[in-house]
C-alpha cells in the first residue's frame, strides 16, 4: 500500500480529493476498527481530516513494522520525511497525501509531531528493547503521544468560557498533556494486547528492567509462560495503562461539544481491550485480545452521558 515516489512533485497524476479521502477512510477502517467506529461521531469534515492523520501515521508506522519493513533504512524514512516536508509546503507526492494537504490547510498544525513520529519509527531500526520505562515511555510519545497532538488540532478546543469581557485576560486551556497521555494510554494498551505478535518477530516492549521485578525472564516471554509471575506482571502493566487513561480523562471537558463523544467512546473502548486481557487469563501469547462489536456499541451511551456533564 505504501510507495515512498522519487518522483519531483506534481509529476504524477494524483487522485481527486474525494478519492484520497476515500482512500485514507478504507486505510482506517482496515487497520483501526475500533478507532474507525468512533469517528464516525465526528462531524463530517473532523472525521474525513482524521482519516487523512491516521492513513499517514499508518503509513508511516508500516515502513518498520509492515510486510516490506526489511527493505527500509534510516535513508528510507530520510525520504519518507522530506516526503512530509513537501505535504507540509502544499505539494501531494502520493494519492493519500492530498487529502492530507487539504486537511492541514483547514485545520493548520505544527510539522513537529509528524517529525517526531518518524523519530520513533527510527527507534524501532535499531531497538528491540527497552531497559526502563522511562526509555518506554519516549517511544511511546514519538509514535502515540504525536497522535493526540494532531488530532488536538482537527477536534479543536471549547473557547466558550473565554468569551466574557471579564475572561479576556485568560489564557485558553489547550489539553496538550492531556491529548499525549491518551496517545501513551493507547499505545500501552497496543504493547500489552501484542506481547506475542512482538515476541514472534523478535521483539519485547515491556521494560526489562520490571520482568526482572517479577522475576520474569526473557526466555519465559519467548516461551509464552502464563504463570503467577506473569500474571502480575501484567496486573502491574494494566493497572498504569489505566492510570494515565484516567489522567487523560480530565482533558476531554476542554474540547469543542462536538469532539466530546468520539474521545470518550475512542477512550472507553480502547479500556475494554484492558478488559479483555483480563478476561483471557492474562494470556497475550495465544489469545487476542477482542472487543466484539455490541460491547463498543454498548459503551457508547456512557460515553455520551460523560460528554455532557464531565
Amino acid at each position: 500500500m505504501l510507495q515512498l515516489s522519487n518522483s519531483p512533485p506534481r509529476m504524477r497524476t494524483l487522485a481527486s480529493l474525494e478519492q484520497s479521502y476515500e482512500l485514507c477512510r478504507q486505510i482506517t477502517a482496515y487497520y483501526a476498527k475500533t478507532f474507525y467506529l468512533a469517528t464516525w461521531l465526528l462531524p463530517a469534515p473532523k472525521r474525513r481530516a482524521i482519516w487523512a492523520i491516521y492513513a499517514w501515521c499508518r503509513s508511516t508506522d508500516e515502513l518498520v513494522d509492515g510486510p516490506q519493513s526489511g527493505a527500509t533504512t534510516p535513508e528510507t524514512l530520510d525520504r519518507w520525511e522530506k516526503q512530509l516536508e513537501s505535504v507540509f509546503s502544499g505539494h501531494p507526492v502520493d494519492d493519500q497525501d492530498v487529502a492530507l494537504v487539504n486537511t492541514l490547510e483547514r485545520f493548520p498544525m505544527e510539522i513537529q509531531p509528524f517529525r517526531d513520529m518518524i523519530a520513533g519509527q527510527r527507534m524501532d531500526l535499531y531497538r528491540s528493547r527497552y531497559e526502563t520505562f522511562e526509555e518506554l515511555n519516549l517511544y511511546c510519545y514519538r509514535v502515540a503521544g504525536t497522535v493526540g497532538l494532531m488530532s488536538t488540532a482537527v477536534l479543536g478546543v471549547d473557547k466558550s468560557n473565554y468569551t466574557a469581557p471579564w475572561n479576556c485576560w485568560r489564557d485558553i486551556y489547550i489539553p496538550t498533556e492531556e491529548a499525549v497521555v491518551l496517545g501513551i494510554a493507547k499505545q500501552l494498551t497496543n504493547i500489552l494486547r501484542d506481547v506475542g505478535e512482538d515476541a514472534r518477530r523478535g521483539r519485547i516492549y515491556l521494560p526489562l528492567e520490571e520482568l526482572a521485578l517479577f522475576n520474569y525472564t526473557e526466555q519465559d516471554l519467548f516461551k509464552g509462560v502464563v504463570d503467577e509471575r506473569w500474571r502480575e506482571l501484567m496486573r502491574f502493566q494494566i493497572q498504569r495503562a489505566r492510570k494515565y487513561f484516567t489522567k487523560a480523562e480530565k482533558g476531554i471537558s476542554a474540547l469543542i461539544p462536538d469532539a466530546r463523544l468520539p474521545v470518550w467512546a475512542a477512550l472507553m473502548q480502547y479500556q475494554k481491550i484492558l478488559d479483555a486481557i483480563e478476561r483471557n487469563g492474562y494470556d497475550v501469547f495465544r489469545n487476542r485480545a477482542y472487543v466484539s462489536t455490541p460491547r463498543k456499541l454498548l459503551s457508547l451511551p456512557i460515553a455520551a452521558m460523560r460528554a455532557q456533564v464531565l
